[in-house]
């Protein structure tokens, strides 16, 4: 990634070529009336470096390059675009120490993300990986500006640049959405909007998407607006339509029930959002801003959509955590009657349809005791839309990571800090991935210190880590393999290869091999590694597949992909630096464990390859 042009002055003579043009037709530079110069000045084939030496020419350009004018105020823009959001205010902004401020976090954060491959290749980025990021003296979104840029960089180059950037800006943004969590939580419940927290919910497991609670809502409120056109149609004098709408609720029960049957004819018949009934268990059905796109979602998430369109149409709507159909009420009786009979009960996503009790247990096939038609707090919302995401982290399995269980324990955790059965979880997730040995332990002494009766699952996980921690203490360094040492003779391929499987059928990417299986005996034996014919005495690959998983295949079970093509694993940057078109070509990590192999590599390509082509 190439650094930010600086701004300051640089020696040299000469100066741009607008100076040399006004010169050749008699004029100078400094003779033109200011506003032309400005224009000049603000021209995008100037860089900052050209404005700094101008600036240094004489004193009527310095004073139309000063630090708060418009020239550097253009250059800024023109080279960070995406920032002028941060300033609402741009009076009495220095845009010289901005463009050096930005400039610096830029060659800040390319310093860093350089450092992460050779620091972490061999593990996981550690907690406190990330410690010298939480300290950086640079505003944060100077910092996460110069690393999507590198996430941007155009082409097949910088994937190990892009690998970090992406980790680092993941563990930026979910830093501040936990803080920005946090601070939800602790308001008064009728401060708690139960869009921002779906949003909130969202953010933090999709951070590097363009999510914010504003442009949600304007496509919440977008609808809105659909549903007082039908409104107005029906009823032109309906208080919906006033321009305080929302502010107060409506009390006359008609009148609500003439906002929800137009509710439901924007929502379900022109706009055709419903239950999404063939792909329940799909995660994007618990995103708010993916349940506006595709118009579709489970129970709770068109509940939350349902509830706030209605309230800002003066209808109160209240949440029901019914047992597997998440429902809302809308009460028919006296306000805050405790009474079930005195609500109707209205299914999201069930394109509205409008319930009493004994259907509601018809929904569910069974009978439910009163207390699971109470309304429930905005916390007990989130609590059961991370619970649900919590339940699908724990069925994926092509997701070797697991990072949707993760990300949704960490959201549970901040919820309830202190329960002891997700902080388990959340210390056998780390124990099983390998990773964060040190953070397992902390983990494990809250949980012993909350309930010493854990004490016997505790101590065995507290032992096995602590071996892990020895383990890595004395690991000397990488394990380098050359090709040619005699035991690695019948090695026939090579890193940064694309390969099919033979009996699979996959495609894949080697990122290192062995001359035998070293797999254990339990592992040989579940794979039936015997039965094929070289058995395990013949060399193995490790291998990224296309689907996301790494798989360790036989040598004999691979063989050279006729069509290579980009295998889309996240892992891909960890250990290539660049994708040709043909093969990927290793960094300087695993350039250094296998340092002969990007050699073969190319010649096995032209080899394969060219000859197909003639």
């Amino acid at each position: 990634m190439a650094a930010a042009e600086s701004p300051g002055p640089a020696a040299g003579p000469g100066g741009p070529r607008g100076a040399a043009e006004a010169d050749a037709a008699g004029m100078g530079l400094t003779d033109l009336p200011g506003e032309l110069l400005e224009l000049i000045l603000c021209c995008d084939v100037l860089g900052a470096a050209d404005i700094g030496r101008v600036s240094c020419t004489c004193r009527r350009l310095r004073e139309a390059c000063q630090p708060r004018g418009k020239v550097w105020r253009e250059r800024f823009r023109l080279r960070w675009p995406s920032l002028l959001k941060y300033y609402s205010h741009t009076d009495g902004v220095s845009w010289l120490e901005e463009y050096k401020a930005r400039h610096n976090a830029g060659l800040e954060a390319q310093r860093i993300v350089a450092s992460f491959s050779k620091r972490f290749f061999s593990e996981h980025v550690p907690c406190d990986g990330f410690s010298d990021i939480e300290t950086l003296g640079c505003p944060s979104h100077f910092f996460e500006d110069e690393l999507m840029c590198i996430l941007n960089m155009e082409g097949r180059k910088g994937l190990t640049w892009k690998y970090y950037a992406k980790k680092i800006l993941y563990f930026l943004r979910q830093q501040n959405i936990l803080k920005n969590l946090k601070e939800y939580l602790q308001r008064p419940t009728d401060r708690q909007s139960f869009l921002e927290g779906a949003v909130l919910i969202d953010q933090y497991c999709n951070p590097l998407s363009d999510i914010c609670l504003k442009s949600v809502q304007a496509q919440v409120d977008d609808i809105t607006d659909k549903v007082r056109k039908v409104l107005r149609t029906k009823n032109p004098r309906h208080p919906s339509l006033a321009s305080k709408a929302g502010e107060v609720l409506i009390p006359e029960v008609e009148l609500q029930r003439q906002v929800l049957d137009a509710m439901n004819c924007v929502l379900y018949e022109q706009l055709k959002y419903k239950g999404n009934e063939l792909d329940y268990y799909n995660s994007l059905n618990s995103y708010i801003h993916q349940v506006l796109i595709r118009r579709t979602g489970i129970p709770i998430s068109l509940s939350v959509l349902y509830l706030t369109i209605a309230r800002q149409l003066g209808v109160k709507l209240e949440p029901v955590n019914f047992p597997s159909h998440f429902l809302l009420r809308w009460c028919q009786g006296k306000e805050g009657s405790t009474d079930i009979f005195d609500y109707t009960y209205i299914d999201a996503f069930g394109k509205g349809k409008q319930l009493t009790v004994k259907e509601c247990e018809y929904l569910i096939g069974h009978h439910v005791t009163e207390e699971f038609y109470g309304v429930v707090t905005s916390k007990e919302v989130l609590q059961r839309m991370v619970g649900n995401l919590l339940n699908l982290g724990k069925r994926e399995s092509t997701d070797q990571s697991y990072q949707l269980l993760r990300d949704s324990l960490d959201l549970y955790l901040a919820m309830y800090p202190d329960n002891v059965q997700h902080l388990m979880l959340q210390a056998r997730l780390y124990f099983h991935l390998g990773i964060w040995p040190e953070k397992v332990l902390d983990i494990l002494q809250h949980i012993q210190a909350l309930d010493p009766s854990q004490h016997g699952a505790v101590g065995y996980l507290v032992q096995h880590t602590l071996e892990h921690i020895e383990r890595r203490k004395e690991e000397v360094g990488p394990e380098v393999k050359h090709r040619s040492d005699e035991k690695h003779k019948e090695v026939c391929f090579s890193i940064g290869l694309i390969m099919k499987h033979k009996r699979y059928g996959y495609n894949c990417v080697i990122y290192g091999w062995d001359p035998a299986c070293m797999m254990g005996h339990e592992w040989i034996r579940n794979m039936n590694v015997h039965s094929l014919p070289h058995g395990p005495h013949q060399p193995f690959y490790n291998v990224l597949v296309e689907d996301g998983s790494c798989r360790y295949a036989a040598q004999e079970n691979l063989e050279y992909n006729s069509e290579p093509r980009e295998i889309p694993h996240p892992d891909i940057g960890r250990y290539f630096s660049e994708f040709t078109g043909i093969y990927y070509v290793p960094n300087t990590e695993l350039e250094i464990r296998y340092p002969e192999d990007l050699e073969l590599t190319r010649a096995t390509v032209q080899k394969i390859y060219s000859s197909g082509k003639e």
